[in-house]
């Protein structure tokens, strides 16, 4: 049974509301271009596409050899295929799910628990935190990529808070003061900004409901009249409100970094950082959980006090929000993403159009290979037999095992590969 160690696989489609809808989506792009006869709605959102043995979205495997299964299946059958340190490390779980995103509406202010505390809120609300993982979680821009990560510098959410009154009434006098005294001490500055941001999240609905209306009313007439609203952030903000009219989250963008990431640029998003995803198209890999802590921008369930008491109120620039990748010593085609988490590591390999063929080596773990441009015959001692890859074509790679690309695209090659390098 464990002889076909490599294989394609069928993966699942998300359509939430926030995708984009049709072929903008870099999603139903790729879920075309794996497969020619799928069918794509032009009136459905493709938001994610989920690589992985997730629960709710086990991919199957496409090889007639192997009965209809799920990697799920295959995985608990043949456990030895992840490798041995990640079999005993996670019980014989694939640790990851690997995923495509196509965002064109914002997508919730939230945090990940670690797992102690998630351990907790599973304990003590099983419906809304369904297992006792932590959910680190990367993401990896296909397109421009727009998200807020972390909470911005003091000295830009006190320029906010002096050029946006309706923003400053939320959060106070007091606490607004005490951030502005804060300068220079770390510890002191980190208790005032959670003061800060946890008096505007607590604040009464009617208060800033009648604030965020005065606000966009403001800044939209500032706007028609041809002036500059950039010191409201007043684009974003009214992109926001007409997405969620009337949600508390139209503020974050005060206390949150904005940051735009260029096609290959990455975020990572540890325990009890702050974000939300605005728009664009990602590769994102995470560890195995549905625990999300949301305050905001969304339909789900809002747990305020829980977010504005876990979050980590260490303030940074944007530009150090960005995760660097490192080009692979060993490959001078392979760029690490290797965030600090033992759960995922992410490889982008970049073929160039004059290598007609390249080996995908083996490492000790299982993983996921997707092609995101270009095409190649994949051959394969663990796959018996030798596979087409196109754009969109999704592959399961055993732990050990290489796979042999002879490269058919001019262009040559991008692909991302998640795996789990103890």
């Amino acid at each position: 049974m464990e002889e076909v160690r490599v294989f394609p696989l069928s993966c699942v489609v998300q359509k939430y509301a926030w995708g984009k809808v049709g072929l903008n989506s870099e999603v139903a792009k790729l879920v075309l271009g794996g497969d020619p006869q799928a069918v794509i709605e032009n009136d459905q959102p493709y938001a994610e596409l989920w690589m992985g043995a997730h629960p709710k979205g086990d991919a199957l495997i496409k090889d007639n050899r192997i009965s209809q299964r799920t990697l799920g299946q295959w995985i608990a059958d043949c456990p030895g295929c992840l490798g041995s340190k990640v079999k005993d490390t996670f019980q014989g779980q694939l640790p990851f799910l690997f995923k495509v995103l196509s965002v064109n509406n914002a997508l919730s202010i939230q945090a990940h628990p670690n797992r102690e505390l998630a351990a907790r809120l599973h304990a003590q609300f099983p419906e809304h935190y369904p297992d006792s993982n932590h959910k680190p979680e990367m993401a990896i821009a296909l397109t421009p990529f727009e998200g807020l990560c972390g909470f911005r510098p003091v000295e830009e959410i006190i320029g906010f808070l002096k050029s946006v009154p309706e923003f400053h009434a939320l959060v106070g006098n007091e606490a607004a003061e005490e951030l502005q005294s804060s300068t220079g001490d770390a510890v002191r500055q980190s208790l005032a900004l959670k003061k800060c941001f946890t008096r505007m999240m607590n604040c009464e609905k009617k208060v800033f409901v009648d604030q965020l209306n005065m606000l966009v009313k403001r800044v939209s007439e500032e706007g028609a009249a041809g002036k500059d609203t950039s010191s409201s952030n007043g684009e974003l903000l009214l992109r926001l409100h007409s997405q969620f009219p009337g949600d508390i989250g139209c503020f974050s963008i005060y206390f949150l970094n904005r940051v735009i990431l260029q096609p290959g640029e990455a975020m990572f998003l540890g325990a009890n950082e702050p974000h939300a995803y605005l728009s664009g198209d990602c590769i994102e890999c995470m560890a195995c959980s549905d625990n999300t802590v949301r305050a905001g921008l969304t339909p789900k369930f809002i747990d305020v006090s829980t977010l504005c008491e876990m979050l980590s109120y260490s303030p940074a620039p944007a530009s150090s929000k960005i995760f660097p990748s490192i080009q692979d010593p060993a490959d001078p085609y392979v760029f690490l993403y290797d965030p600090p988490v033992p759960d995922f590591t992410v490889m982008r390999i970049q073929v160039p159009g004059s290598v007609k063929q390249y080996t995908v080596s083996p490492v000790d773990c299982a993983g996921i290979l997707l092609v995101v441009q270009g095409e190649a015959a994949a051959s394969s001692a663990g796959s018996l037999s030798d596979m087409a890859l196109t754009r969109g074509s999704v592959l399961f790679i055993s732990a050990n095992e290489s796979v042999v690309l002879h490269v058919t695209s001019p262009a040559g090659m991008t692909l991302f590969r998640a795996c789990c390098l103890l």
